[in-house]
């Protein structure tokens, strides 16, 4: 019934009445132009947050990757030193001739006068 009743009723076609009409669409295109550029800002934002927390995370891992390096580094810096400081004072200990005839007898088997070496196999079978 509303239906039938609306047609019947006549617009009245007034300067006032159109621009109030024209002032009402004009306003609905802004709104809506609003929205889409807020829409269109929102998803810059978007993706520029989801962009910038991606290399946040990949720098980050890349620093961990690099500390784990140095620390692995480090150690072996301190276990060269290590041998370093050995090998210097095997240095030291290979200008003694003392040293280097012990050493001698040892692995060569060589002898001073008169000395006698015997070669005792290490018993690797226990019965």
């Amino acid at each position: 019934m509303s239906a039938a009743r609306n047609e019947k009723i006549a617009k009245i076609h007034s300067d006032y009445s159109d621009a109030k009409q024209e002032q009402h669409i004009l306003m609905q295109k802004k709104r809506r132009g609003l929205y889409r550029r807020l829409s269109l800002f929102f998803l810059v934002v978007v993706i520029f947050g989801i962009l910038m927390g991606k290399t946040l995370l990949e720098q980050r891992a890349i620093l961990q990757e690099k500390q784990d390096r140095k620390e692995a580094v480090e150690q072996e810096l301190v276990q060269l030193q290590k041998e370093q400081q050995r090998l210097e004072e095997e240095i030291v200990k290979l200008n003694d001739d003392e040293y280097i005839a012990k050493i001698a007898r040892r692995d060569y088997f060589m002898s001073e006068d008169g000395e006698i070496i015997f070669n005792l196999p290490e018993d690797s079978s226990t019965d």
